[in-house]
This record gives C-alpha cells, structure tokens and sequence, in this order.
C-alpha cells in the first residue's frame, strides 16, 4: 500500500531531512508536499488530500499543530507527530494510541512508524467510521499536552479500528504475546497492539497494579486475596488471577493502603 504523505515542519532542514529518510527507507511514502507553517499547512491537506501529515510538535507552542486539525473539516487523513519532547509528551501519545516518532530520528524508528500507518490505514479503509473515534482521541491528546487537562481516558488499537474508553471501565488487561487482552467490567474484551508494559505506564498506578508477569487489574475490582494453594486474588466479577511470589508483599501494602 502506498500512501500520500504530506510534511509539517517550520524548520525547512527538518523537512527536507525526513523526507530524504523516507525516500530511503519507506518507499511506501509518496511525499506530495511540504509545509512551514499551518495556513500553508491546511491549503496543502485541503488540495493534495493526503493519507498522512506528519506534524512537528513543540512544547508548549505546540498548540499550533492542534489547531490545524481543529480547522480542517474532511479529517480523513493519520498523523504522525514528530517530537523532540520525549520525557514530556511520551506518556501522552501513548495513552492515546497515536503514530509519533521522536527526534533526532531513527531509521528503525521511522521503518516501525510506517509499518503501524500501513496496517492502521488498511484498517481504517475497511471501517472509516474509526476517523471520528481517531480524531477525538488527537482531541484527548490536545488537552492533555497543550491544556493541561487530566483525565482518564484512553484509545484502543483494535482489530476494527479505536476505541475510547475510561479506565474505570476496565477490570484487568493480561499479556497476549506482545499485546493486551483489555477485559471491560460489561465483560467485553478488546485485543490492543500495545504490551502489557506499556499499559503498566499508562495506567494510573493508584487504580491498577501488575500483580504477575501476565496481569494488570484494577485495584477497585478486588473482592477478596487468598494464599491457600499459591497466591491468588478474586474479582467483584468471579475471575480468579494469580499473584507472583515476589510482588505479594508489596501488592498487600497497596490494597491495604486503598482499604
């Protein structure tokens, strides 16, 4: 599959850099333009109706970019943000399910990129739907990075496309090789591209908590811990998950701590 790709940059090295990586590396792209700033930016989105932007994004003026896709209309298009705020914003992109990349750019890291549009555009071809849930999941991301809001929501990679849930709805993820079964409190389930240690940082350490290798639960789920025959803790649902030997002792002082 190739796909249109237009690049957002108010650095004209910046730009010029990428897209040579791109010819090398991902002759997937078709670059069909480049932009310095957002006016410029969103005539190109509106004429060239590319299939990918890939948008710098700085902190805290980054807002900029956000505005972009608020003006646009037709938001049928991905995004990959292109960052050099790693220790700030990573937390943020991931809870959000979004492509990004950070600088200075890696050619493996911009191989991997691509390869997750590819499958994400084949995906989203089949169910357009998913542009709506994708494009409030950038709104979640906008509040997060550039309005200092809180909140607890979080977009899920599926099979199908994204899904926004809240975390309280969620009653345990277990590891599924290098994915995440996320199992809902109305016991549906949805399989995320996502590890289960990448969730472990997503997810707010005061409502869930890695018990084993394979299990993260929400910690207002618990109904009852028992340590007959191994260790094992019983949710409100009647799912039983086991508790490794080395993380009892500091998970009794944490549901000890919520009592």
């Amino acid at each position: 599959m190739d796909l249109r790709a237009i690049i957002v940059d108010d650095e004209e090295l910046a730009r010029k850099n990428l897209m040579i990586m791109l010819e090398n590396y991902c002759p997937e792209i078709n670059v069909v333009g480049e932009a310095g700033d957002i006016d410029e930016a969103e005539e190109m989105i509106k004429s060239e109706k590319p299939d990918v932007v890939f948008l710098d994004i700085r902190m805290p003026s980054g807002s900029e970019g956000f505005d972009l896709l608020e003006r646009l209309e037709d938001r049928n298009f991905l995004v990959v943000f292109v960052t050099a705020f790693k220790d700030y914003a990573i937390r943020a992109f991931q809870t959000n399910a979004v492509h990004y990349i950070l600088k200075p750019i890696d050619d493996e890291d911009l191989r991997t990129a691509v390869d997750k549009l590819i499958a994400t555009k084949e995906t989203f071809s089949k169910h357009p739907e998913n542009y709506d849930n994708y494009f409030n999941a950038l709104q979640n991301l906008a509040d997060r990075l550039v309005h200092n809001k809180t909140n607890n929501r979080i977009a899920i990679s599926h099979t199908k496309g994204v899904k926004i849930v809240e975390d309280d709805n969620i009653a345990y993820l277990e590891a599924s090789g290098n994915c995440s079964m996320i199992y809902f409190k109305d016991e549906t389930r949805y399989l995320d591209t996502r590890t289960l240690k990448i969730y472990e940082g997503i997810l707010n350490t005061m409502k869930f908590y890695r018990i084993h290798k394979s299990y993260i639960i929400n910690l207002d789920m618990i109904k009852e811990y028992v340590s007959e025959d191994g260790y094992t803790v019983i949710l409100k649902n009647g799912v039983q998950l086991p508790v490794a030997r080395n993380r009892v002792s500091a998970f009794l002082k944490t549901i000890k701590g919520k009592a």
